[in-house]
């Protein structure tokens, strides 16, 4: 979905340079999205963490090599102040010519247009093949006893 920009220097600025920029595989353009400062927060993957708009160059010069067609849509959004939260979905093929999909949730702090921090949730989609069978009451018993007989 495209977004109103709102005001110039607000979080839904940034949120459309940023969709756009993913879309069009401008990475100058994306990489003018956050600050030179920026930290990037995964929880669930502690040890990905990183601060600096480098590393973000680095992994975007990257996916977009890796995944030539990529394409990006932010499903949803919404505001508080200058932290806006998004949930998106992210597409493509990669050079194999098996699907690459990410889907969640980014929350982003915004501050004179950019983005100085994230807590980022975006995950490749669990489709429930492979090893991750059983459903619902397969990811629980994985999460709360694993190696242990059903």
């Amino acid at each position: 979905m495209a977004v109103d920009p709102g005001t110039p220097d607000g979080p839904l600025a940034m949120l459309e340079r940023l969709r756009r920029a993913t879309n069009d595989h401008d990475l100058e353009a994306l990489v003018a999205c956050f600050a030179p400062g920026y930290r990037n927060e995964t929880p669930a993957h502690p040890g990905r963490g990183f601060t600096g708009r480098d590393q973000v160059r680095k992994n975007w010069e990257q996916i977009f090599r890796f995944v030539p067609d990529l394409t990006a849509d932010v499903l949803a959004y919404t505001i508080d102040a200058d932290t806006i939260w998004t949930e998106w979905e992210h597409r493509g093929t990669r050079p194999d010519g098996s699907g690459h999909v990410m889907r969640g949730v980014v929350i982003f702090g915004v501050r004179d247009g950019l983005a100085e921090w994230a807590r980022f949730f975006l995950e490749p989609l669990d489709d429930g093949g492979g090893d991750s069978g059983g459903g619902v009451d397969g990811a629980i018993r994985r999460q709360v006893a694993p190696g242990l007989p059903s």
